[in-house]
């Protein structure tokens, strides 16, 4: 790809998406500039993000429409991922160490995925349903437990974020002692923006130590598993082989990275904002648990766009070309904006209702389609599924308080909220 020519004298649009001040906005106040963006003709042009890392970016193109998410998704050759898909400028070694083959294009894309997907079995997949809906009840009656000492209860520690760790802790084959640092290495790696996690000076050096938490673990189960294969999912990942190639040790080391901070913090926020939504509309917990079986399926699929967990994933431009009546040039980056795709008012009748029994619901939470779309969307699901069937059944009357938020123009995520039983 060559460096965009026109990048540096290009006019920056008065809506700045990219100042700390905008992601310090909550969620529908930030839709309101979206909306705005999506009214207008073409693509806007925005200034870089503030970064932790030196750089020579200058500037992205904001894509906000659902039909142009969809459009970039579809055409990998068109738009790559392995010039580093984080709307914030950061070196593309350590977008990958992070990302791992998120970060690839096709064929190279295609044959880890293949390698992945190869890991879920049929019997893998029997055995993670098990556990999650063992995990499910285990952690309802812990939380309603709680509930009843009459003090308030954060539902993000009590709930949200016990089920994806447990779950991915269980299924790769974590040793329990490594548990807790791992799930607070994948909480911490999506939220480095945040100054609860770590200042300004010391975001860069914070972000690296958890990234090695996470590789080393990974390496290491790898390793393991090499040398006394078990019953779970790391072994299944050393073992299976595509087009005569297998995951390297570091392979499985940037594999773990990726699995336990998207497989933890999507599904985590997911569960909070949902839970906070249907608590705020008790009637709608009503009418889902008049048919849960037939309803549930229809009612994930809006939590995910209603939360849209993942805010954004960047791609660059391979070659000219043109996106919306827009010319783009080879090299400059777009920002696709799920959180804004996800409310366009084109694809989704009254897109600020939380609407449970919506239906069709073409969210673009698990990514706008094409090759990168989110292969842990299935256990996703099941996590939200079994959770939300033992909560709602068994819920009592609550207060759920106003939400305290991560800052990230990355996660849509909650840090804390607090729950008392009436």
């Amino acid at each position: 790809m060559s460096n965009a020519s026109t990048a540096s004298t290009r006019p920056y649009h008065s809506l700045d998406i990219s100042a700390s001040s905008f992601w310090d906005l909550d969620f529908l106040e930030r839709e309101k500039t979206f909306a705005q963006l999506r009214a207008l003709d073409g693509l806007t042009w925005h200034r870089p993000t503030e970064s932790l890392f030196p750089h020579e970016e200058k500037g992205y193109w904001a894509v906000t429409r659902h039909a142009d998410i969809r459009y970039v998704s579809a055409h990998p050759e068109l738009f790559c991922s392995s010039a580093g898909i984080s709307m914030d400028p950061m070196p593309a070694e350590i977008q990958k160490g992070i990302s791992f083959f998120l970060t690839m294009d096709p064929p190279e894309h295609t044959r880890y995925r293949r390698l992945i997907s190869m890991a879920f079995t049929p019997k893998q997949v029997r055995t993670i349903e098990e556990q999650i809906i063992a995990n499910c009840k285990e952690i309802v009656d812990e939380f309603l437990s709680d509930l009843d000492s009459g003090e308030p209860v954060d539902f993000v520690q009590s709930v949200s974020k016990k089920l994806p760790m447990r779950t991915v802790s269980q299924m790769i084959g974590i040793d329990p002692a490594n548990h807790e640092a791992v799930a607070y290495a994948a909480e911490a790696l999506f939220s480095t923006s945040d100054d609860e996690y770590a200042n300004i000076e010391e975001r860069a050096t914070h972000m690296m130590a958890q990234l090695g938490v996470l590789t080393q673990v990974g390496v290491e189960l790898a390793q393991k598993r090499r040398a006394d294969p078990q019953d779970d999912l790391m072994t299944n990942i050393v073992q299976a082989e595509v087009d005569g190639h297998r995951l390297t040790d570091d392979e499985a080391g940037s594999f773990m990275v990726l699995l336990a901070s998207a497989g933890n913090d999507t599904t985590k926020q997911a569960t909070s904002h949902a839970f906070k939504a249907l608590t705020d509309n008790p009637e709608k917990i009503s009418w889902l648990l008049e048919d849960w079986d037939e309803r549930g399926p229809d009612a994930v699929d809006e939590f995910v766009r209603w939360s849209t967990p993942v805010i954004e994933f960047a791609r660059h431009a391979v070659v000219d070309t043109e996106v919306a009546g827009t010319q783009v040039e080879a090299g400059e980056k777009l920002v696709l904006f799920y959180c804004s795709g996800n409310f366009d008012a084109d694809v989704f009748d009254r897109p600020l209702e939380f609407d449970v029994g919506r239906t069709p619901n073409p969210h673009v939470g698990f990514g706008g389609g094409g090759p990168h779309f989110c292969l842990g969307k299935q256990l996703a699901v099941l996590e939200l599924k079994h959770l939300f069937r033992e909560l709602l059944t068994r819920l009592p009357k609550v207060e759920v308080s106003d939400p305290e938020y991560v800052h990230s123009d990355f996660v849509h995520g909650i840090k804390r909220m607090s729950v008392r039983k009436l």
